[in-house]
């Protein structure tokens, strides 16, 4: 991928832990993120997974310029955006915007479907005051939502349409690149598949780069070209969704994999099962060597030395010192 349009090089982000009343002294370091680096293509979809605690809305927020970098770098087509600040920032975000967990607190409830649609207009896309209600009315239907409702309160809608107004707010400015952390986490099984093939069909005709957050592997096989799984602020494996999914190489990959459910009482019963042991350590502790030894039911002495780096192995990559050596 010589040409990317968005490239992560060795970013970290992490949070000083500090102790004290009066006298306020640093007394650890919680590394969120760890040391981040991939590369994606314009127009790509990459489904970001892992634990609760792994990182990975830290890692979007950190894209998204939300939180500062500690290191490393965010370029989009060929832009930094670590060393963005002020106005210069200001005037970028019109290419990246963030759709948040939960449409509940996302959405301001004292501002109607028109006021929050138009701000985001009226900031970063200035038009003449006569058109915003057809751009307005416009954004709505392309999200699946009546034009007639725009003077309505959010709290007047459902928690899916509620999302799809997140949809709009994040189009208005018409992105290149959205980080979408957990869209449908909150919302019913029947209704979140509804939100997966919107974005899937925005992203084709609108030709945006998308960053799906989610810590449901099977959610993110419907929607990624790729997968990147996180454990402890890094990224442990990284390759095409259906790879990932089918012939998962990491053992914590592996784990998530045999954790989803088979709609098949005979072939959930018979199948081989990955169940780990003990909780994620604390990234404020984080262990020597490998992060995931502790819970590794493959791990050697090595393991506990070294630390693996991300290497490609038949067409992904996997940051694992055993890779090859398990079946």
């Amino acid at each position: 991928m010589s040409e990317a349009f968005l490239e992560l090089s060795e970013l970290k982000t992490h949070f000083p832990v500090e102790k004290g009343f009066l006298f306020r002294r640093q007394v650890g370091t919680v590394r969120a993120v760890d040391g981040v680096s991939l590369k994606l293509r314009e127009g790509e979809i990459l489904g970001l997974v892992g634990e609760s605690g792994c990182g990975k809305s830290t890692l979007g927020r950190t894209i998204m310029r939300l939180l500062p970098a500690t290191s490393g770098t965010v370029v989009m087509r060929g832009r930094n955006l670590t060393a963005l600040h002020g106005e210069e920032l200001r005037r970028a975000r019109s290419d990246f915007q963030m759709i948040f967990q939960d449409p509940y607190a996302s959405l301001n409830p004292r501002m109607t479907v028109y006021d929050t649609l138009a701000e985001a207009l009226t900031v970063h896309r200035p038009i003449q005051r006569r058109e915003m209600p057809a751009k307005v009315g416009e954004l709505m239907e392309r999200v699946g939502l009546a034009a007639r409702f725009m003077r309505k309160y959010p709290h007047e809608f459902s928690g899916g349409q509620r999302q799809r107004i997140a949809v709009a707010r994040a189009l208005a400015v018409e992105p290149k690149l959205i980080v979408a952390d957990e869209p449908v986490s909150a919302l019913d099984v029947s209704i979140q598949s509804q939100i997966i093939n919107l974005l899937s069909k925005l992203s084709r005709e609108m030709g945006l780069t998308l960053v799906f957050i989610s810590h449901d592997l099977s959610v993110v096989k419907h929607i990624a070209d790729r997968i990147a799984v996180m454990y402890l602020g890094r990224i442990v494996e990284l390759g095409p969704a259906a790879e990932v999914f089918d012939r998962p190489a990491h053992p914590y990959t592996r784990a998530l994999v045999s954790a989803i459910p088979i709609p098949d009482p005979e072939r959930e019963r018979l199948r081989e099962r990955l169940i780990l042991s003990g909780d994620p350590p604390s990234p404020m502790f984080p262990p020597g060597g490998c992060p995931f030894h502790p819970r590794c039911p493959f791990v050697e002495e090595k393991c506990r030395r070294e630390v693996p780096r991300l290497e490609t192995v038949e067409g992904r990559d996997v940051a694992c010192l055993r890779i090859g050596e398990i079946d």
